[in-house]
């Protein structure tokens, strides 16, 4: 199923794509920032995903817009991830969300797109400290995500 996204721009050089969320309250532009993790190797990267702050090009991720147009702002967050894994094939991102229901929101989007995801990628949950394979149903912590072979 296609799900319908924004149109994004992507910054090569800092690995930050951009989109503007369209809705009730306007036009609200959002960010996704992908940080290399130190210490960790060079392939983990952390998803830093909120409300683009201009001035300083930082991300507020605990920011609330209520825009009415979640489905497609996940939509377009999930593509921006599978551009950046397909630009580096070896990639293994790291999602947590700023808040426990942001994390809970993103399980629920992996389980509701179960079948797509996870024809193409791996995935595992953190759970009580250890990183097990994604099931439904289970509460997690964070995610892993990296290309299948």
């Amino acid at each position: 199923m296609e799900l319908e996204k924004y149109d994004r721009l992507k910054n090569y050089d800092n690995d930050i794509y951009k989109f503007e969320s369209e809705g009730p309250k306007g036009r609200i532009k959002k960010a996704v920032k992908f940080r290399r993790v130190e210490g960790a190797g060079k392939n983990l990267y952390n998803l830093h995903f909120g409300d683009l702050i201009e001035s300083t090009g930082e991300v507020n991720d605990l920011s609330v817009s209520n825009n009415k147009d979640r489905d497609k702002v996940l939509s377009t967050v999930a593509a921006i991830v599978h551009d950046f894994v397909k630009s580096r094939p070896s990639a293994i991102i790291l999602a947590i969300g700023s808040t426990r229901a942001r994390t809970r929101l993103y399980q629920m989007s992996i389980a509701s797109f179960w079948s797509e995801i996870s024809s193409e990628y791996n995935i595992y949950g953190k759970v009580n400290g250890d990183w097990v394979t994604f099931e439904k149903g289970v509460n997690y912590d964070g995610f892993l995500l990296f290309k299948k072979n």
